[in-house]
This record gives C-alpha cells, structure tokens and sequence, in this order.
C-alpha cells in the first residue's frame, strides 16, 4: 500500500486512477530482504504502460519552487540509497522493466513546471507530474551532501531529460507534439 500520509504519493496514485492506468501500491513499510542479506528501498508504484515498458517508480516530491528567498524551480535531488536500489529493483525484475524516478511538484505559485492543462488537481493542490529515468538521472547525478549522501542533477541536464508524465504513460495523443518540461 502506498503511504498515504505523503501527498505527493497520495496525488501521484489519484492520478493513476483518474486515468485509469494499471498500478501496484508497493508497501514501504519495510525494506526488501535481498538473498545476499543486504536490504533494498522499496519502490512506491510498479505502472504499466502500452508498449513493452513496465515502469518501476520511486516518487519524489518537491514544491514548485521551493526555498523563500531563492526561488529554486528544478529542485530534483534524491538519496544515493534512492539510485542504488532503483538499480537494484530494475536489474531482479529485467528485461521490460525501467526504473523512474516521477518528481511531484506541487505548485505554490504562479509558474508551474507544466502547461495548465497536464497539471493534476488533488485535494487543493495543484502537482506536476515529471519523470526521469533512472540511467539518466544516474548519468548526470552529482552528489550535493555528503552528510546527506545526496544527489542531484544539474538544472540544464535534469529539464534536457526529464518528460511529463503522461507522454511515457502513453497518455498523449500520437497526433500532439511531445512537450518537454516548461521553464
């Protein structure tokens, strides 16, 4: 079951259902017990998608933009636990399975890291669905906190990549143009 007290998780799987796209909530209540005895983060939602993709996702929220007095707008950083086991979930399921990470924005102010029209309404708020995958992300990623063991892609590298959502869903028409994320 996803955790339901994290909105970002909460509107990221109202917005599975609003589309009727075929889901499984993963419980992260725990952590997986790997054969070796080492232990993986739990992925938060296995998504099919037409196609032969079947997504394996890890949900990070963010605000749009985040920070008071800086106005950050790209914040996309995740833990290195967060690449490690991604890789990990995506190498035991194989072939026809890709790790994402879907950053939901919830947007605070009047710039939005989508068009009005593929932002997702759920309980007030306003979320903006972006994806990047995995071998991207993990590309590109530079640790920004060591005390953290964080990592984060640069801001140029991360709007290059990243897609809405709904264009790997297979929720766009094939006719419209693929938009890549608004600035």
């Amino acid at each position: 079951m996803a955790n339901r007290d994290n909105h970002y998780e909460a509107a990221f799987e109202a917005y599975l259902r609003s589309h009727g796209v075929p889901y499984v909530a993963v419980d992260e209540a725990k952590r997986s017990l790997l054969s070796d005895g080492g232990s993986l983060k739990s992925l938060d939602f296995i998504v099919s998608s037409p196609g032969d993709t079947t997504w394996l996702v890890d949900v990070k929220g963010r605000r749009f933009p985040s920070g008071d007095e800086t106005k950050q707008y790209w914040k996309n950083w995740s833990t290195r636990d967060d690449l490690r086991s991604l890789a990990q979930w995506e190498d035991l399921f194989g072939e026809g399975f890709c790790a994402l990470f879907v950053f939901a924005y919830d947007v605070l102010g009047d710039r939005a890291p989508l068009p009005a029209e593929q932002l997702f309404e759920h309980r007030g708020n306003l979320y903006g669905f972006v994806a990047v995958r995995l071998s991207d992300y993990a590309a590109c990623a530079h640790p920004i906190s060591p005390s953290w063991d964080t990592m984060a892609m640069p801001t140029a590298e991360f709007r290059r990549f990243a897609r809405p959502l709904e264009e790997l869903l297979g929720l766009r028409d094939v006719d419209q143009p693929a938009a890549n994320v608004k600035e």
